[in-house]
């Protein structure tokens, strides 16, 4: 059972790492529209490529972000019936939401965005626009990165309801204060803004 809190560890490490590394293209992703509002407002200039820079540096930042997000518990939630059970019944659907919608889900689009890549890379992609940007696979890439790592997350949320709902005290415990402790984390975050 240890063995399983230390990969469920390490995968989370994985995750929160490229989804730190992702949260950096929010930098150039606020620069870039601001430009880009700034000058069809001001100078009635468009740009396709600024256009197409922002929704590229978007699905960098969304697809690098969104496993962290899960492992966090800070994505977006609509609990109409789940926060009303207990906590044992919380994690039971966790669990088998996991195993049975998010983990193959992510298996299948990966297996299958793979070949969009290949597909794309093999006839050098462009933008359909003539003032568009070149290298479309190059994003098209950031399709299996992403799924890879909601993946990883997917398995990293189910080791741990596992070890909460089957594993031994002193486990189950140390699971549940490492999650008190980032949502503790994430709340004094929220209160510093």
């Amino acid at each position: 059972m240890r063995a399983l809190v230390r990969l469920a560890d390490i995968l989370d490490a994985i995750v929160t790492w490229a989804g730190r590394i992702g949260a950096w293209a929010s930098i150039p992703l606020i620069g870039i529209i601001i430009f880009d509002v700034v000058t069809r407002r001001f100078f009635v200039l468009g740009s396709t490529k600024l256009q197409e820079a922002e929704w590229h540096i978007h699905a960098i930042l969304f697809l690098l972000c969104i496993g962290m997000t899960y492992i966090k518990d800070t994505h977006v939630r609509i609990d109409l019936v789940r926060e009303n059970l207990s906590i044992r019944t919380q994690r039971w659907i966790e669990l088998i939401g996991c195993l049975i919608f998010l983990i193959p889900y992510c298996a299948i689009v990966l297996y299958f965005s793979l070949d969009f890549v290949d597909r794309s890379w093999s006839i050098n992609e462009s933008s359909d626009s003539a003032t568009g940007l070149p290298y479309r696979w190059a994003i098209k890439a950031f399709l299996p990165i992403g799924f890879f790592l909601m993946l990883l997350a997917g398995i990293t949320v189910a080791l741990r309801k596992f070890i909460e709902l089957f594993g031994p005290p002193d486990l189950r415990e140390l699971v549940e204060a490492e999650e008190a402790e980032e949502i503790e984390h994430l709340e004094d975050v929220k209160v510093e803004r």
